[in-house]
């Protein structure tokens, strides 16, 4: 396994979301490998910001744009090929969904914070997911 630069690390993602008849939902997303429910993030590229690398993450892993807010929604870790990697969320009030996405081999699917935060395995995530409401 090759060694991966220190920016490997450094990752932003949002939360994709929409008010449907006044409920709020969440769009989650499935890892590649071990397809457990997560949300789009991904390294903070060069000539990128962290909102503006979450917005393309989200484009490109589920398949959505929107407006990412100013604010930031929180920072969570997890573990990836041997790393702790530190993501930094944004709340993204989603105003576009693709039918193809570059990424179409993961499944999406729009649910409620509560289904959400049972879906969701890593804490340090959950606790970010539960920011949600209180900041948009």
């Amino acid at each position: 396994m090759a060694v991966k630069p220190g920016y490997f690390c450094r990752q932003s993602g949002v939360i994709p979301y929409r008010v449907r008849r006044g409920n709020l939902e969440i769009l989650l997303i499935t890892s590649r490998k071990e397809r457990n429910w997560i949300i789009p993030k991904g390294i903070i590229e060069r000539d990128y910001n962290a909102r503006s690398s979450a917005a393309k993450e989200a484009l490109e892993e589920a398949g959505v744009k929107g407006g990412v807010h100013g604010k930031l929604l929180g920072i969570y870790r997890h573990r990836k090929l041997g790393k702790t990697c530190t993501v930094k969320v944004y709340p993204m009030r989603v105003t576009r969904i693709y039918r193809r996405w570059p990424e179409i081999d993961r499944d999406r699917e729009w649910v409620s914070l509560k289904k959400a935060l049972k879906r969701v395995s890593n804490d340090s995530l959950r606790q970010v997911l539960r920011k949600l409401p209180a900041t948009i």
